[in-house]
C-alpha cells in the first residue's frame, strides 16, 4: 500500500508516518523543513513539501509518482496552531491558519483525486480535531478550519463514493505530540491586552491537557488498523474519555450551558 503522508516531520503526521511505515506501508512523507533531507527515513521516504503552495505540491506528486506510482492513500497531516482571542489575529495569520489547515489539505486531495480513479479507487484520511466538532477559547482560527475540514470531507466523501474511494476524518484530541514547540500566539500574549490574564490560564491548561494526553503513537496504529479495511470509516474520533464526553455534552446541553462549562474549566488557574 503506497500512502502519501503530508505535514510527516513533527506531530501527529510524524508519529502517523512512522507507524504506517512499521505497519509494512509504502510511505511518501512530505513535510516543509525536508527541504535539504529527502530520502529515505524511518517515517517513510521523505520529499520537501509546503502545502501552501501549488508549485510545492507539484513537484512532491511529480517526485512521489517517479519513485511508487501513484497512491492508494492520501494522509493529510500538515496543521499549525495560532493561539489568541478571535479579535486579535492578523490576517496573515488567519490566512496561514486557514491554507495550511484547510487548503492545503483540500488542494493535496485535488491533486490525488484523478490518480486514485484512475487507479480504480483510493483511501483518504483529512486532519480534523476534537476542535472541529467543538470550540475552545482562544483557538478560534483554529477550530474554524476544523470545522471546514469536517464540510469539505462530508461533501467529498459523497461526490467520491462512486469512483470507489473511501473518506475518514480522524478528530484527535490532545496528543503528547510536542505541538507546543511550533506553538505560536497572536497579539493576547501582551500584558496591557485586555484578554491576557483570562489566555494565561487557558494557554496552562491546553498545556496541561497536551503534556499528558494520550499516546502518539496509538493514534498512529489506529490509522493503520483503519487503511486494512476494505472501506475507511467516516470518523475516526481518537481522544480521551473525558474528552469524548465533551463532543456528546456538546450535542445534547444547551449551547449557553456547554460554553460556560468550556469557559469554567479552561478559566480555571491550575494549582
Amino acid at each position: 500500500m503506497i500512502v502519501w503522508v503530508s505535514g510527516a516531520s513533527s506531530g501527529l503526521g510524524l508519529h502517523t508516518a512512522c507507524q504506517l511505515t512499521q505497519a509494512g506501508m509504502t510511505v511518501v512523507a512530505g513535510a516543509r523543513s525536508y527541504r535539504e533531507k529527502e530520502g529515505e527515513a524511518e517515517n517513510g521516504y521523505r520529499l520537501y513539501l509546503d502545502v501552501r503552495d501549488e508549485a510545492s505540491m507539484d513537484r512532491f506528486v511529480k517526485q512521489a509518482l517517479s519513485l511508487y506510482g501513484p497512491p492508494d492513500v492520501l494522509c493529510c497531516c500538515a496543521g499549525v496552531l495560532v493561539l489568541g482571542a478571535c479579535e486579535d489575529y492578523s490576517a496573515a495569520e488567519l490566512r496561514d491558519v486557514m491554507e495550511t489547515n484547510f487548503y492545503g489539505q483540500a488542494l493535496m486531495i485535488k491533486r490525488a483525486l484523478p490518480l486514485m480513479r484512475a487507479n480504480g479507487g483510493g483511501k483518504i484520511v483529512l486532519f480534523s480535531s476534537v476542535n472541529g466538532l467543538l470550540a475552545v477559547p482562544y483557538q478560534g482560527a483554529y477550530t474554524a478550519s476544523k470545522h471546514a475540514v469536517e464540510g469539505f470531507a462530508e461533501a467529498l466523501r459523497m461526490e467520491t463514493s462512486p469512483f470507489g474511494i473511501s473518506v475518514c476524518v480522524v478528530e484527535p484530541g490532545d496528543h503528547r505530540s510536542g505541538s507546543a514547540k511550533y506553538r505560536r500566539h497572536a497579539a493576547t500574549d501582551d500584558p496591557a491586552n485586555p484578554y491576557y490574564e483570562d489566555y494565561q490560564k487557558t494557554v496552562a491548561r491546553i498545556d496541561h491537557d497536551e503534556t499528558n494526553g494520550s499516546d502518539p503513537d496509538v493514534l498512529g496504529r489506529k490509522i493503520a488498523r483503519a487503511l486494512n479495511r476494505k472501506r475507511l470509516p467516516a470518523r475516526l474520533l481518537i481522544a480521551s474519555p473525558d474528552q469524548k464526553l465533551a463532543v456528546l455534552l456538546h450535542r445534547l446541553l444547551p449551547k449557553k450551558l456547554f460554553a460556560r462549562i468550556m469557559t469554567q474549566y479552561y478559566g480555571k488557574r491550575l494549582k
